[in-house]
């Protein structure tokens, strides 16, 4: 840590608190809740976004706001020039929509790559020792795991078949390059099906309202997801107590398929309920196909045990309840 009170670097170290974050992608799914939770946690956030126009949205959030983009990287290092820090965090996708082709993953796969690259380079600038990534429960591998949990010492992003191997590449490129870069702690966090206001559920929410969500007949695979609030609590307690080199799994404790995920959210918010259609026709949607019908477990016992974290919606039950809240809906039956 920065040492800011004139005392030694252990008397400042309160367990990672009062800390300097470089956090990319803060206006993001995930970097708009992380943003808070880093702040309400003591510490002092540069928020980085291409974006212009969201200088006044990270002042209103009370982080420093910093425009730049992460894929130029003379841009990006002369943007930072000047400035320290003690972390930085790498929060970046460019999804647009829930994907469904393999070309909708075509540039977060590059921020994965190229942009941890950058992102790293501006770490050595800063002078920031720890270095968080953003990685993806799907990196164990597009298939289907049956009733396996996957834990962290599975293997992680095996080679892919055609082009799923184009995915895989490069969330095995971003753990990489943060667990061996030199003079820096890095560390990935795989979380979960993101899900949660702002975390792209009014898209989904309107979309099964339009029953344009369709679930394959029997309700899909499983799948682990994770309440926004939670991810980003996760994330700061990582910067904590994680371990330098070490991947840790974000989800909650209950995994659940897809049609009933959508089935309750539906009810939540007076939607109709999602049409199932026949598993054959996502033969024609590979990379729909990979999400929606293969079942991932992921065990979350490795993030309790070390990060000291518990998610606060430990199942889908809770967490849609806590978005109803957010965002107004039907009550949600038994």
């Amino acid at each position: 840590m920065r040492n800011r009170g004139g005392g030694s670097e252990e008397e400042s170290n309160d367990g990672g608190k009062d800390m300097k974050v470089l956090l990319a992608g803060a206006t993001g799914t995930l970097g708009v809740p992380l943003v808070r939770a880093l702040i309400a946690g003591g510490n002092d956030v540069i928020g980085l976004s291409r974006t212009p126009g969201k200088r006044d949205m990270l002042r209103a959030l009370g982080a420093e706001p910093l425009v730049a983009d992460v894929m130029d990287r003379e841009a990006l290092l002369k943007a930072l020039d000047g400035l320290e820090a003690d972390a930085v965090i790498h929060q970046m996708t460019a999804l647009k929509k829930i994907p469904t082709r393999h070309r909708d993953m075509a540039a977060t796969d590059a921020l994965r790559e190229v942009g941890t690259a950058n992102l790293l380079a501006a770490a050595r600038l800063l002078g920031a020792r720890r270095f968080v990534t953003q990685s993806f429960f799907m990196g164990y591998g597009y298939g289907d795991w049956g009733e396996r949990v996957l834990t962290e010492d599975d293997p992680f992003a095996p080679p892919g078949r055609g082009a799923f191997e184009r995915h895989l590449a490069a969330m095995r490129s971003t753990e990489r390059q943060a667990f061996t870069a030199e003079g820096i702690d890095g560390i990935a966090l795989r979380y979960g099906s993101l899900y949660g206001s702002g975390g792209g559920s009014e898209q989904m929410i309107e979309m099964l309202r339009r029953r344009r969500l369709p679930v394959p007949r029997g309700g899909g695979g499983i799948t682990s997801f994770i309440y926004v609030e939670d991810a980003a609590a996760a994330t700061v307690a990582v910067l904590e107590r994680g371990r330098s080199g070490e991947a840790y799994n974000v989800g909650d404790n209950e995994p659940v398929s897809w049609g009933e995920f959508f089935r309750v959210v539906a009810k939540a918010f007076g939607a109709p309920q999602p049409r199932e259609v026949p598993r054959w026709i996502f033969r024609f949607m590979p990379y729909a196909r990979a999400m929606l019908m293969g079942d991932h477990r992921i065990s979350n016992a490795k993030a309790k045990r070390e990060l000291l974290w518990t998610p606060s919606a430990p199942t889908y039950r809770e967490g849609i309840s806590r978005l109803v809240q957010a965002l107004g809906g039907a009550c949600i039956g038994p």
